[in-house]
């Protein structure tokens, strides 16, 4: 006979999964910023912001361009991978959230992902907002296809100033959380820094993996130091063994 799971979908502890810059850098995703902030001599605030799209959108169109190219070059490493595993199969609820906007989490094999800070292999019509998916070059002449406007359409990426995507759904799984795992994230940026102490107010367990002391260590209950591709592969083996039973 199969082994009966310790937890049905309905008791299993509901488990919120934030993911930051850090899970991609151990698959080489590069940065495009240097220890100054700048990126060929232009501040990352200057061809990251709407302000700097409408200065000049083929600089903005070729920043997004190099980092959506670089995209081709890396691949997901043990710790996308193992995420994945743990949606496939732990028996009850697990949601993604990542800061990132590389597509490792779904190359990884995962299915559902909160892209909190949007998509590079999406485009957005910075007039209609329509999305589509969009893998290569953008460029100042592309028309939209829903409003046939020429020259307006943009990376579908949070910009400085611009509120992250899909707020009120990552509050409402906030609330409701379990276990709440932080991978990778600095703790500088917000409001993803934030997200323990709400989870911490839903009486989370709060698990940090990183590979060093963070601004938001001291929130959490427990530390996994080291590299992603390690750690969290172990974790998701501990929480699969914990709904088995």
């Amino acid at each position: 006979m199969p082994v009966q799971n310790q937890f049905s979908m309905s008791t299993a502890p509901h488990i919120v999964i934030l993911t930051g810059a850090g899970i991609s850098a151990e698959s080489g995703v590069p940065t495009f910023r240097d220890a100054n902030g700048l990126w060929e001599n232009h501040r990352i605030e200057e061809v990251a912001t709407l302000e700097a799209f409408g200065r000049n959108r083929a600089l903005v169109h070729r920043f997004y361009n190099l980092r959506r190219a670089a995209l081709a070059t890396v691949e997901p490493n043990p710790a996308h991978v193992a995420l994945a595993k743990l949606q496939r199969e732990y028996p009850g609820r697990v949601t993604l959230i990542t800061q990132n906007v590389d597509d490792l989490h779904e190359r990884g094999g995962s299915r559902e992902v909160i892209h909190m800070h949007g998509e590079l292999l999406k485009a957005r019509c910075a007039h209609c907002d329509d999305v589509i998916s969009w893998g290569l070059d953008l460029n100042e002449t592309l028309q939209c296809g829903a409003c046939r406007r020429t020259g307006w359409m943009r990376p579908h990426i949070v910009w400085f100033g611009e509120v992250p995507m899909r707020m009120e759904e990552i509050q409402s799984v906030l609330n409701e959380v379990d276990i709440f795992i932080a991978v990778g994230t600095s703790g500088h940026v917000y409001p993803a820094a934030g997200f323990v102490q709400v989870a911490k107010f839903a009486g989370a367990r709060t698990i940090e993996v990183n590979m060093d002391v963070t601004a938001m260590s001291d929130a959490f209950q427990e530390h996994l130091v080291g590299k992603a591709g390690k750690k969290v592969p172990a974790l998701v083996e501990e929480l699969l063994g914990n709904a088995r039973g």
